[in-house]
Order: structure tokens, then sequence, then C-alpha cells
């Protein structure tokens, strides 16, 4: 593939972005977003309860067809629960819908590009089944799949093919992951150990899991541009990272997340709900950093200072959704604009064991918080 839009474009900042039944990653901000701009995302088994009958194993995600009927049927289940306000799937007009990419197999795409099998679920995203792990000769004589030849690959590129004859635009992003999160999928517990025992063993496979990325995404971006959407961004979801010492991600992940901020035009780097301090000190090392993340524990002040051009987000996790006081939330949302501001919140994954007023009292109260914050000036 060709790098010819390898740092293209000016810098845009990066938001977070929940479609319906799918785990939350990342697209280009219009640059008019709320000073705390909420992000609102459901489990399957919260769609699967909304809507008796519709399955999320293996047809979701190999059925485009499918698929986009059913993602019409979330749109509309949540436009009926909660209106506009909410913004879920915000790309997704009900009466018209046109992301039909973003979810399809979960967090797994690169895995299975290397032969993970997968665990389907009627009512979760899919898994890699347990046990199923490469040992150390697969790893050690690895190489990165060859796209035109790979019949996982193939198969995917048929559904886009798909959804791009019966969409006006074809939206959507695929969930590439991180070097450390697939390859914990490909390698197990055996991936940390090898960090002290074989380093090269995880410098090769984490090599190959980058080139398959790079090379995976500029394809569909190029597949993108024809049909109305032109993307030029990566992110990486580090949901491990805090099973790394700060040492062990600045030795064995950052040199990768740097690849990919060097050959995309801004990166993403999601940290889960985790404390990033220890991390945060290489985030900011990274060039073109678009977005960041990180949980409540972290100090978020000294985010945004290192961090500046960023979007921020602060993943709200489903048990504070759930489970906190309206006074408690008050003080976290107060809290997460005056010290990380402007920011997203993410509240992602939500189970139905929240109810749909928690849902809509939280979006009041980013937009009560927001409209303080933008009536005040400067905002910085």
């Amino acid at each position: 593939m060709n790098d010819a839009g390898k740092h293209s474009g000016p810098f845009t900042q990066l938001i977070s972005y929940i479609a319906h039944a799918a785990p939350a990653t990342r697209r280009p901000a219009r640059g008019d977003e709320p000073f705390l701009r909420p992000e609102i995302g459901f489990t399957p088994r919260w769609y699967a309860d909304a809507l008796p009958g519709l399955d999320f194993g293996e047809r979701w995600h190999t059925d485009p067809a499918y698929r986009a009927d059913s993602v019409i049927d979330m749109a509309k289940a949540t436009r009926r629960r909660f209106g506009k306000r909410a913004h879920i799937g915000a790309l997704q007009d009900p009466e018209q819908p046109t992301d039909f990419i973003t979810g399809v197999f979960g967090a797994l795409i690169v895995p299975a590009l290397y032969g993970a099998p997968i665990w389907w679920q009627a009512r979760d995203w899919p898994w890699t089944e347990h046990g199923q792990h490469l040992n150390d000769a697969q790893v050690d004589a690895l190489e990165p799949p060859d796209l035109d030849n790979n019949a996982f690959w193939q198969a995917f590129m048929e559904q886009v093919a798909w959804i791009a004859r019966h969409t006006p635009r074809l939206d959507g992003f695929v969930n590439w992951q991180s070097v450390i999160n697939s390859g914990y999928r490909l390698r197990g517990e055996a991936i940390f150990t090898d960090m002290v025992e074989n380093p090269a063993r995880v410098q090769q496979l984490f090599a190959c899991l980058a080139a398959t990325m790079i090379d995976g995404a500029r394809r569909l971006y190029a597949v993108q541009a024809t049909h109305g959407v032109q993307l030029n961004h990566f992110t990486v979801s580090n949901c491990l990272v805090n099973m790394l010492s700060p040492s062990f991600y600045a030795r064995f992940v950052l040199p990768y997340d740097h690849m990919l901020a060097e050959e995309f035009a801004v990166l993403g780097i999601h940290n889960c709900a985790w404390n990033a301090d220890p991390y945060v000190p290489h985030y900011a090392s990274i060039p073109n950093v678009a977005y960041v993340d990180m949980g409540l524990d972290s100090n978020l002040a000294a985010a945004k200072t290192a961090l500046p051009e960023a979007r921020r987000a602060l993943m709200y996790t489903p048990m504070d959704v759930a489970n906190k006081s309206s006074t408690q939330i008050r003080a976290d949302l107060e809290r997460i604009a005056r010290d990380y501001g402007p920011c997203d919140l993410v509240c992602a994954d939500i189970d139905i064991d929240a109810p749909d007023s928690r849902v809509l009292e939280i979006v009041d109260l980013c937009e009560e918080i927001s409209e303080r914050y933008s009536s005040q000036s400067p905002i910085s």
C-alpha cells in the first residue's frame, strides 16, 4: 500500500464514538463539541433485552444485511427511549443509517487475521476461545498475513463492498486494538513472562501486529475514500496497560504507539478507566495525540497540562452510572469539567441494571455544566 496520505491534513482532535452495540472507538471531531460532551453506549445484552430475538452471534458479524437491519432497529429503540438528547450512535439517523461497519468482530479482527478461533455469543461481543494461544515456535516463525490472500480479510472486505452498495456513505471504523491487547489474545499470559525471559519474541509478535494494523487500516481507508469518507487517524486501545510497569510499557509498547502516530495524521489513545498517571508522561512524548482517555483516579489536571492539544475523555464506569447517587455523580462531573475540560464523558457498556432515567440525568448534567462553562471566556 502506498503512503500518500501519511501525515496529510490539519491536526484534528478525535472524540469518543460508540455505535449501537459496539465497543467504544474514536472518530474525528467537528470542532464544535460541548465543553462536557457525553457519549453513551450500551452492551449487546442491553439491546438484546430491548429487542427480543436480536442475536449478536456469528450471523451478526458475518451477514451485513442482518447487521444493517439490526442497527436500524437499535437506532429506533434508543430514539424511542431517549429522544435525540442522548446522541446515542451519533452517526446514525434512524431513518437512514450509514454506519454498518463499527462493531463488526468486536475487538477481534486482528487476532482473527492470524487465525485465532472466535467464540461467538448471542448476548455479548465475541471473544477468542480460551486456552488456544500461539506457542513459542509459532510466535518465533510469525509473519504478517498477506491480506490479498487472507480468507478472513477477503470476507470482511466483501461485507464492506455490500455496505457500499447499500449506503450513500461508507461510514464506520474497525476496532484495531493495540499490540498489547491483540498480543495478549494471541499469546495469552505468556506474553508477560516473554517480556522478562525472551524480549525478542515479544518484539517479533508486536512488529507483526503493528504491520497488520497499518496495512488493514490503509486498505479500508482507501475504499472508504472512494465512497465519500476521508479518514486518516488511528486509535490504540491499551486496555491492558495497567498490567505493565511504566518501564515495560515504554520498552515494549510505546515504540509501536509511536510508529502508528507517525504513520497516520493523528493518534487516539484509549487507556480504559485505569489510573493513567504512570503512563501520561510517555503518552505526552507521542506526536500528534488527538485523543486520550483515563479513569477518575487519574490526576486529571496533570493530564490536561501534559496533553493540552488532545481531546481528553473520562471513562465513567457502568458501575458508577448504575450505583452512584445523584449527588456523587454531580460532584464527579463538576470535578471532571473543572480539572479536565473541555472533554468527553464516556459512559460505555451500560447494562440492564442502569435505569433510563439515570442516563438522561447524566446527559442533562453534562448540558447544564457545558452551558455554564461555555458562557465563561476564554475556555481553556
